[in-house]
């Protein structure tokens, strides 16, 4: 059995060769005790004492606790995860604050935002609104107008199965939605339903259901298990948990590459917007499809020892674990280090601002990993002492 992945990693060396061989002796010590037939689990509290745990650290306010402790404990069992407190405290965090720990948390709303986005699609597709509006006003299968019930939707799950119909019903929805649910996000950790279908894809979801992901996602079991899978199943080599929480928002490794964006920034004398992103992956109209930081990191290529290729090969793998023990990281950092005359950062909050029909002021990653962190950190002060 694998190690179980924590919120945080070792503190990570500035030395990035140094760094690899701490990994290199950890993985080490890790294979001799897996040998010998202890894997650490023995240490590990058991399903009960996790569920009581978590019962102690939610919040006061937090309803059917024992029902939340089981989903949550067994998501962590499913993903082997460690049940630590931080770990705990951090889906905890999370929940709150995406959800105040309801499974289907209401949007005010949400009636207006989803007619905007069917008309946004009409447009997009030159149909003429007098058409979709006119679908619109015919009966639905419960007796009222579609737009009436569009209009009292309160939860993404209830305009999730409105979509789901509408498209199967009427003439104009399959054209308009094209098969597509625009619900995107769902459940008491607004998990992306894109990433819950992809994870399913790639390890088979482990709790019996009859419908689809789409619809576990809507859960308070499933919306957790993929939630949790989000944020924590996978490895990162973060001190501190708010760039996991930033990650949570923007992508993983979005703090980290927004770390390497700020070095490449240094090195260069080139200012970049760090938002994470490393590289372009669609060719947009009038554009030679490179990205301001690929373009950034060529004017390095000299110093580098690299061509343009393998600068576009290195900056494609942004989005793995091991992308830092590459030489394009190691050496930008080394560049970057010397030119600062002190080891930079290797993780930052992105600075993205946050766009959602959902969203009516202006608010940003780090926005969001504050206010989680926030809430982690009077968490962790209710771990028992």
């Amino acid at each position: 059995m694998p190690p179980a992945r924590s919120l945080t990693s070792p503190v990570r060396s500035s030395r990035p060769a140094l760094a690899r061989l701490l990994r290199q002796a950890t993985a080490l010590i890790v294979g001799i005790a897996l040998l010998a037939g202890c894997d650490g689990s023995a240490t590990r509290p058991s399903p009960e004492q996790t569920r009581r745990t978590l019962e102690r650290l939610m919040p006061r306010h937090v309803k059917e606790r024992a029902a939340w402790a089981q989903d949550i404990q067994a998501a962590f069992a499913a993903l082997d995860l460690d049940p630590s407190h931080s770990n705990l405290c951090a889906v905890i965090a999370v929940t709150d604050q995406e959800s105040n720990f309801s499974p289907q948390p209401k949007v005010p709303g949400l009636g207006r935002i989803a007619r905007k986005e069917i008309e946004a699609r009409a447009e997009r597709k030159h149909v003429p609104l007098f058409l979709v509006r006119a679908a619109l006003q015919l009966e639905s299968p419960d007796g009222r107008t579609w737009d009436q019930r569009i209009a009292a939707v309160e939860t993404e799950k209830e305009l999730s199965d409105l979509f789901e119909e509408l498209i199967a019903k009427v003439p104009l929805g399959r054209r308009l939605l094209a098969d597509a649910n625009p619900v995107r996000t769902g459940g008491p950790m607004q998990v992306s339903i894109a990433f819950a279908e992809a994870h399913a894809d790639d390890r088979a979801y482990p709790f019996a259901h009859a419908g689809s992901i789409r619809h576990e996602v809507f859960t308070r079991r499933g919306g957790m298990y993929f939630g949790i899978a989000h944020l924590l199943d996978y490895p990162a080599s973060y001190e501190k948990p708010i760039h996991r929480f930033a990650d949570f928002n923007a992508g993983r490794y979005a703090s980290r590459n927004a770390a390497f964006q700020n070095a490449v920034s240094v090195a260069t004398g080139i200012p970049l917007d760090l938002d994470g992103d490393l590289i372009r992956h669609r060719r947009q109209k009038g554009s030679d499809g490179i990205g301001d930081t690929e373009r950034a990191v060529r004017t390095l290529a000299p110093k580098l020892g690299m061509d343009a290729a393998q600068i576009r090969r290195a900056l494609s793998n942004a989005h793995r674990h091991d992308f830092e023990d590459s030489a394009l990281y190691t050496r930008v950092f080394e560049i970057a280090d010397k030119r600062k005359g002190k080891p930079l950062p290797r993780a930052m909050l992105p600075r993205i601002r946050l766009e959602s029909p959902k969203i009516t002021r202006r608010l940003t990653t780090a926005w969001f990993a504050n206010r989680v962190d926030k809430r982690y950190r009077d968490c962790i002060a209710r771990v028992p002492r």
